[in-house]
């Protein structure tokens, strides 16, 4: 039986507990999403509370997944606290950045965890460099590191085109919070993981690129 550590149990039940209030009742989901106008007008808590809410079982399901098979390796590394921290750190640069991107337009919304997903994401591939993965419609195992790379290319893709119901401006913003926050909580991995971060912050210059464009 695989016991998980009690703070990645307590956003997951949260998740599914939140998310399927919000299923049943639209009035809770609308109040509490990701809106530009209404955080304009002053409801902050949207900043937070988007990230506990989820369009439908499936959207909550790959992100509970994704979050589930890499949050023990960065809990491993950071204790339990400054997790907490890395994720909600995550959680609410990847909805600043979405507000950022998206401040002319006032009807934006969004939902999910994914900014929060990929902030713990990539700090568990800059925890463990050698890490394998494998997408499901190619199966072969890619170093972590190049994953991320081309997980921030189409992000950026996905921030410029906007053609999709995808809040790519929040995945982009919590990868980076996590590496950030990795970095802060263990140092060490600017030397233990240094081509990582090379490959990595050549994508980030791309990034700057298209948000002094955007701004």
């Amino acid at each position: 039986m695989i016991i998980l550590p009690s703070v990645v149990t307590a956003i997951i039940i949260s998740n599914v507990l939140l998310s399927f209030l919000g299923f049943k009742n639209q009035p809770f989901f609308k109040k509490y999403q990701f809106q530009i106008g209404k955080i304009k007008a002053g409801e902050q808590i949207r900043m937070w509370s988007s990230g506990f809410l989820h369009v439908d079982f499936n959207h909550l399901f790959v992100n509970m997944l994704s979050f589930y098979f890499f949050a023990g390796y960065v809990v491993n590394s950071l204790g339990e606290m400054k997790f907490l921290a890395l994720y909600l750190t995550s959680l609410y640069l990847g909805n600043y950045l979405s507000y950022r991107y998206h401040n002319k337009q006032d009807n934006y919304t969004a939902v999910g965890a994914s900014g929060a997903v990929s902030g713990v994401v990539f700090s568990a591939i800059l925890l463990y460099p050698d890490m394998k993965m494998m997408l499901l419609f190619f199966p072969i195992p890619l170093p972590g590191y190049l994953m991320a790379a081309l997980y921030m290319v189409y992000t950026i893709y996905g921030m410029r085109k906007q053609k999709d119901n995808i809040g790519h401006t929040a995945h982009f913003g919590g990868a980076i919070a996590g590496l950030l926050a990795t970095i802060a909580f263990v140092p060490s991995v600017l030397i233990d993981s240094g081509f990582t971060l090379i490959i990595l912050g050549a994508t980030l210059i791309i990034a700057a690129v298209i948000f002094k464009q955007k701004f």
